[in-house]
């Protein structure tokens, strides 16, 4: 019987996803062996820059299709959020599985609310759209970049480094820390990164007998909604420079997508709901409302001086 390579990257939150997805399979009835190998990713080598200085989407992705492209490893298990819009012609994500919380969990040394930090406190994030969303709701806040692991950047805090941290509620969920959160952040302010609490999973695109199996933890509803967030980003930024933010739930045949764009400074923020039955028509309805709301300004000044 055939031992299936799986590749991930190199660290605690990434190898608990892949043995949630691994376990998944197992609980299907599939009798295969699973061998998880760890590689190192461009994003996972500079924790000095901040994510949107060293490549954004893709970044903790490439090297881990590399290895897949050249048959190191047979699937990869990644973050959705992290992924590029369209995988390499001889790649597919076979399978997306069931999504944790998409949620922002807040995080406060002292266990102050959000709308309590004192004026000045600092706020450490790795994500631009976080410091965006920050500045709009407190303008009197500030703001610090932090990588590096879940379990580092808690210990930052921990030492006084920040007042407070923001990180998504489903790493936290996975790593079994959700007693850390001090708030979960509401979905309609704080609107997540496209893709957040998803899970996507890649393999190579003639290996039939793989998609097969994959497809058994396929979650076809939470595919049409992150369809939906992600068709949203690549007609709004494709370059992923500003601070988008997009969720979408499918239910009842409807899809429900809340957006979020604003200048870097979190001024001139721009929210809206919309619904359709088809994903990119979702997409394309958000879009066409804020682009009447004058968004093609605010993406340009990112992009001007590039």
């Amino acid at each position: 019987m055939r031992k299936i390579v799986v590749g991930t990257r190199d660290s605690r939150l990434a190898s608990i996803q892949t043995q949630r997805v691994i376990q998944m399979l197992k609980k299907t009835g599939i009798k295969n062996s699973f061998i998880i190998k760890k590689l190192t990713t461009k994003g996972d080598k500079d924790l000095s820059t901040s994510i949107a200085n060293v490549g954004k989407r893709g970044v903790f992705v490439h090297d881990i299709e590399k290895a897949l492209q050249e048959r190191e490893i047979d699937f990869a298990v990644h973050s959705l959020k992290d992924m590029p819009e369209a995988p390499s012609s001889r790649l597919i994500i076979a399978a997306i599985p069931e999504r944790e919380d998409s949620r922002e969990a807040y995080i406060s040394r002292d266990h102050i609310s959000f709308k309590d930090l004192p004026s000045g406190a600092v706020v450490g994030t790795s994500s631009a759209r976080r410091v965006a969303q920050i500045r709009s709701i407190r303008p009197d806040l500030q703001t610090k970049w932090v990588r590096g692991p879940v379990d580092s950047r808690l210990e930052q805090l921990n030492r006084g480094h920040f007042d407070a941290l923001i990180l998504a509620v489903a790493g936290l969920r996975r790593l079994g820390l959700d007693e850390v959160i001090t708030e979960y952040l509401p979905i309609d302010t704080f609107i997540p990164a496209p893709g957040q609490g998803a899970l996507a999973i890649e393999c190579r695109k003639h290996d039939i007998e793989l998609q097969t199996m994959l497809k058994q933890i396929h979650n076809e509803s939470v595919a049409r909604a992150v369809k939906a967030e992600r068709d949203f980003l690549n007609m709004i930024d494709p370059q992923d420079k500003a601070p988008v933010g997009s969720y979408a739930v499918y239910n009842n045949r409807t899809i429900t997508l809340n957006v979020f764009v604003s200048q870097a400074d979190g001024k001139q923020p721009l929210y809206e709901v919309v619904q359709g039955s088809h994903a990119y028509t979702v997409a394309q309805k958000a879009f066409d409302k804020l682009v009447a709301q004058g968004v093609l300004k605010i993406i340009q000044s990112f992009y001007e001086g590039a």
